[in-house]
């Protein structure tokens, strides 16, 4: 019986899901150049093994839209606003990325021809399969829709095999850990559980459409050196959440 190559991604097609505050580091407010180059290298890594990545980055590190009408911007206002912030990070991500010595495009669901390409999926899919990384600005291009709620619609669109949803702890867990030292870490999880016990994987729209399309969700930690390249390579990193 052949052995496995343990070096061999167990996923073809990935959706890396960026918070804008991570782009902040340890602030989680603006964007830090250091931060974005060492995501860029994790990135490349996984490139390296022949994996095709689109990357949906949020925009919480410059302006969030909900914190934006709690403050008295009209709600819509603020999401567009939001979602302009998510094209500034989509650029950043793809400045660092092709200093690396990665071929990316940036594709925005809100139309500013002159630094993105509007979304158009037969595109984003023929630059996959051409080894380039597609970065996807704009949310879905509507207001009261999160970025979670447009990495879901991309990930369905494009059939990945995986959302991969970065953060800033190695998982799900049943209480909030920083506050909670005894808090248990889930290593897999159902959608219904999740929904049951309210644990905030993402918001409901996004979490709906995961689980109507039988989406799995590993939400893992970011800021372990090589961890996006562990969980495509099939280690058993953060919580996975499934049928």
């Amino acid at each position: 019986m052949p052995k496995s190559n343990p070096t061999a991604p167990k996923y073809k097609r990935i959706l890396l899901k960026l918070s804008g505050e991570a782009l902040g580091g340890e602030a989680g407010q603006g964007i830090c150049p250091e931060v974005v180059a060492d995501m860029a290298q994790q990135i490349k890594e996984v490139r390296a093994l022949g994996v095709e990545i689109v990357i949906v980055v949020g925009g919480g590190n410059i302006f969030r839209g909900l914190s934006g009408s709690e403050r008295g911007i009209e709600r819509a206002t603020g999401d567009y606003m939001g979602m302009l912030a998510t094209v500034i990070n989509a650029l950043a991500l793809q400045d660092a990325l092709e200093k690396a010595g990665v071929a990316t495009r940036v594709q925005s669901a809100i139309t500013m021809s002159q630094v993105a390409e509007p979304f158009i999926r037969r595109r984003a899919v023929r630059h996959l399969e051409k080894g380039r990384v597609v970065i996807f600005g704009g949310g879905t291009g509507n207001p009261f829709f999160s970025t979670d709620t447009a990495a879901a619609l991309r990930a369905a669109e494009l059939g990945v095999d995986v959302i991969l949803k970065a953060t800033k702890v190695d998982g799900i867990y049943d209480s909030d850990p920083k506050k909670n030292p005894t808090a248990k870490r889930f290593a897999t999880i159902t959608y219904m559980e999740a929904l049951q016990k309210q644990l905030k994987v993402m918001d409901s729209a996004a979490f709906s459409l995961c689980m109507d399309n039988h989406m799995p969700i590993i939400v893992f930690d970011l800021f372990k050196p090589h961890n996006i390249k562990r969980v495509v390579l099939g280690e058993k990193v953060g919580t996975l959440v499934v049928d």
